[in-house]
C-alpha cells in the first residue's frame, strides 16, 4: 500500500445505522486514527451516505475528522460503483494514478462488500480494513471477509495502513503521526 497510489473510501457511517452496528465504537476510533493519517499524507477521502434522508448524515465525529478537500456524496445503491458521481470521482482519482482503494465503513457484507467487489472488477487493487468495517452481526463480518479475500480484495488493518503509507520512521509524518498509536 502505497499513500500516492491510495484512495480511502469511507461507505455509509452515519447517525441512524451505527448504533445498531456491532463495536461501533472501535470502527469509530479506528476510522478517526486512519482519516488524521489520510489528512497528513494526502490520502484523498471520499464518504458515502446511504439514502441519508432515511439513515441520516455522517456521525458528526467522523465528518469532523475529514480532511477538508474530503467529497461526501449520497446514494441509494448497495454498491457505491453503481452510484455515477462516486464511480466518477473514483474513475478521476485512478486516472492521476490513485489505483489502490482502501474500503471501511458499515455494513461489511453489504455495501462494503458489493463497493468492494465490483471496484475490484473494474481493476483497482482493493484493501478492506478489518478493523474499521463492521456490521450489525460478527457473523456476517466473518463471511463478508471470507467473500472478498475470495474475491482477491486484501483484509487488512489500520495500522497495516498507516504505516505502510509512512513508510519508514525518522520522518516528520512519523514524529506527527506516531502519539496517535500509543496506547
Amino acid at each position: 500500500m502505497n499513500a500516492s497510489r491510495s484512495h480511502l473510501l469511507v461507505v455509509d457511517v452515519q447517525a441512524r445505522l451505527m448504533p445498531a452496528i456491532h463495536e461501533g465504537e472501535a470502527l469509530v476510533r479506528n476510522l478517526a486514527t486512519l482519516l488524521e493519517v489520510a489528512k497528513r499524507l494526502r490520502v484523498p477521502v471520499t464518504v458515502t451516505e446511504q439514502y441519508p434522508k432515511g439513515l441520516g448524515a455522517t456521525l458528526p465525529a467522523v465528518a469532523e475528522a475529514l480532511p477538508t478537500d474530503a467529497a461526501t456524496l449520497s446514494k441509494t445503491t448497495f454498491s457505491a460503483a453503481r452510484e455515477p458521481s462516486i464511480a466518477e470521482r473514483i474513475a478521476t482519482l485512478r486516472g492521476s494514478g490513485r489505483d489502490q482503494l482502501m474500503v471501511c465503513g458499515a455494513e461489511a457484507h453489504i455495501c462494503v462488500l458489493q463497493t468492494a467487489l465490483e471496484f475490484k472488477t473494474s481493476g483497482l487493487e482493493v484493501f478492506v480494513i478489518a478493523d474499521a468495517v463492521s456490521s450489525r452481526s460478527p457473523h456476517s463480518v466473518n463471511a463478508a471477509c471470507a467473500r472478498l479475500l475470495h474475491a482477491g480484495c486484501h483484509w487488512v488493518t489500520m495500522e497495516m495502513v498507516a504505516f505502510e503509507w509512512m513508510e519508514r520512521a525518522a520522518t516528520e509524518d512519523f514524529r506527527a503521526l506516531s502519539p496517535l498509536f500509543k496506547g
